[in-house]
C-alpha cells in the first residue's frame, strides 16, 4: 500500500483543516478495512502500519502549525476553561480524524493492552501540539488545576463534618489538618484510573476548605497478607489495570500530573476578584509508611515535608515496567543529583530511609510509633501564615510553569507511544503478570 498524497499542510488554518480532514478520514476508512489488531497477518499488519504511520503524520503537522488556534477554537479565545477530555469532544466536531471519537476510545478500552490500535498515541500527539504551544498550554494547565464539579458538590458536607469517603479514598480534618488516607486494599495503593479521580477530588477539598491549614497524605491499613494491619503509602501504577488495558492516557498519566499532583504543587486556580490573584494552595506532608514504589516516590518529590517510618523504603521501577516515571525525570535530578536520578530510573536502585540518599526524598525517619506525633510537630510549623509565600517563591525559581507545561508536551507524547509498544506487554508479562499476584509488588 502507498501513500502518495499525504497533504503538505501550510496554506492557512481552514484549508490546512479541510486537507487534514479528508485525509484523515480515508485513512480511517482504509484501516477499518483490515481486520482487528489481533487478528492481522504480517501483510496486514505492514499495511495498518503504513496507513497509522501517515495519518499520525498529518496529525502532527496540523497541530504543531495550529494549535493556538484550535486551542482557541475550542474554548471561545480560552474563555471557556476545557479539560483534557472535553477538548477531545469538541475537537472530534470540528476536525473529524484529528483525535479518537468516544466511541472510539471506548471500543479500545475494553481490550487488552497488546491488542488495543493505539489510538492513545494521537491523544499523545493532539496534547503534544497543544501543550507544547505557550498560549495554549497555559490555558490548559490552568483549566486542570480548576476545582473539579464533584469537588464542589461534595465541599458542603465535608466543610460541615470534615469527613470525606471517596471510596478508595477518605479525607479527615482534625484540628486544622486534613489527612487524605489512600485505600486502594486489595494492590497495596496502587493508583488506577479510579485512584486518581478519587485523589484530585480530595486535594480539591483540602485546598477549598477554609479550616484547613495543611494537608496530608497517607497510606491507609493493609489486608493484604502480607502487610496485614500494616499502612503502606503506595506501590505505584495498578499493573493489573495496565496489562488488562485499563489505565488510560487521559485518566491516568495526564490527569495524575495536570491534575491532582499539580494540584499539590501550585494551587487551585478560582474566579476570585482580587488584585493579586494568587492561587488557593496549602502546605503538604507525605507519611511514608512500608514503602513508595513508583507513582508512590514520585509523589514525594513535590510535597513541603516528607516523614518516613524507619525500614520504609523508595524505587522508580517505571523502566522495567517500559513507561515514563511521571514527572520524576523533570524532578528528581534536581532533588537528588543527576547520577542518583539516572540509577533510580535506569537501574530502578532501591533508596532506603535513613540513609544519606534517602535525604533526596524524605526530611524525618521515625520508629512508627512516632509518624502521629511527627506529623503533628510538621503541621504545626507548617501553618506558619508565611510558608506559603516562601513555597510560592521557591517554585516559580525551583520549577518554573513553562518548564513544567514544556516537560508534560513531551510527556504526553512520549507515555503515549511507550503505551502502545510491544515492549511495555513484554516487560509486564515477564517481570509482573503471572509472578505477582493481581499485578501487585
Amino acid at each position: 500500500m502507498l501513500i502518495d498524497d499525504t497533504p503538505a499542510l501550510g496554506r492557512g488554518f481552514d484549508r490546512d483543516g479541510t486537507a487534514a480532514a479528508a485525509f484523515l478520514s480515508r485513512m480511517e476508512d482504509e484501516l477499518a478495512a483490515l481486520p482487528p489488531k489481533a487478528e492481522r497477518d504480517p501483510e496486514q499488519r505492514r499495511a495498518a502500519h503504513t496507513v497509522t504511520n501517515a495519518a499520525r503524520l498529518v496529525r502532527r503537522r496540523f497541530i504543531e502549525q495550529h494549535a493556538e488556534r484550535v486551542h482557541g477554537e475550542l474554548t471561545d479565545g480560552g474563555r471557556a476553561p476545557l479539560r483534557l477530555h472535553d477538548l477531545v469532544d469538541q475537537a472530534t466536531e470540528l476536525w473529524p480524524g484529528l483525535v479518537p471519537t468516544k466511541a472510539q476510545q471506548e471500543r479500545e478500552r475494553v481490550l487488552p493492552q497488546a491488542d488495543k490500535e493505539g489510538r492513545e498515541v494521537d491523544l499523545g500527539i493532539f496534547f503534544w501540539g497543544l501543550l507544547r504551544d505557550a498560549t495554549a498550554g497555559d490555558l490548559l494547565t490552568e483549566a486542570m488545576r480548576r476545582p473539579t464539579p464533584q469537588a464542589m458538590v461534595a465541599l458542603p458536607a465535608f466543610r460541615s463534618t470534615g469527613f470525606a469517603d471517596l471510596g478508595v479514598v477518605t479525607v479527615r480534618r482534625v484540628a486544622g489538618v486534613s489527612e487524605i488516607d489512600l485505600k486502594n486494599l486489595p494492590f497495596l495503593n496502587a493508583e488506577d484510573d479510579i485512584v486518581v479521580a478519587a485523589l484530585e477530588i480530595a486535594v480539591d477539598l483540602v485546598l477549598l476548605d477554609d479550616a484547613t491549614a495543611v494537608g496530608v497524605l497517607r497510606g491507609g491499613t493493609m489486608e493484604h497478607p502480607r502487610y496485614r494491619g500494616r499502612r503502606v503509602f503506595g506501590a505505584g501504577i495498578n499493573l493489573t489495570r495496565l496489562y488488562q488495558g485499563e489505565i488510560s492516557l487521559l485518566d491516568f498519566f495526564l490527569s495524575r500530573e495536570l491534575g491532582y499532583i499539580n494540584k499539590i504543587v501550585r494551587g487551585l486556580v478560582t474566579d476570585r476578584d482580587d488584585w493579586l490573584t494568587d492561587p488557593v494552595e496549602k502546605p503538604w506532608i507525605a507519611v511514608v509508611d512500608s514503602f513508595a514504589i513508583g507513582g508512590g516516590a514520585q509523589l514525594l518529590l513535590v510535597f513541603d515535608h516528607v516523614i518516613a517510618e524507619r525500614g520504609a523504603y523508595f524505587t522508580l521501577p517505571a523502566l522495567r515496567e517500559g513507561i515514563i516515571p511521571g514527572a520524576a525525570n523533570l524532578r528528581l535530578p534536581g532533588a537528588s543529583g543527576p547520577r542518583l536520578a539516572r540509577q533510580m530510573i535506569f537501574r530502578d536502585r532501591r533508596v532506603d530511609a535513613g540513609t544519606p540518599e534517602a535525604a533526596a526524598l524524605c526530611d524525618e525517619v521515625v520508629d512508627a510509633g512516632e509518624l502521629a506525633a511527627r506529623t503533628t510537630a510538621a503541621a504545626d510549623a507548617l501553618a506558619d501564615p508565611a510558608v506559603l509565600a516562601n513555597r510560592r517563591m521557591l517554585r516559580r525559581f525551583e520549577e518554573p510553569e513553562g518548564r513544567f507545561r514544556e516537560y508534560m508536551s513531551w510527556y504526553a507524547l512520549e507515555q503515549a507511544r511507550l503505551l502502545h509498544s510491544p515492549d511495555l506487554v513484554a516487560n509486564l508479562e515477564r517481570t509482573w503478570v503471572g509472578r505477582h499476584p493481581g499485578g501487585k509488588r
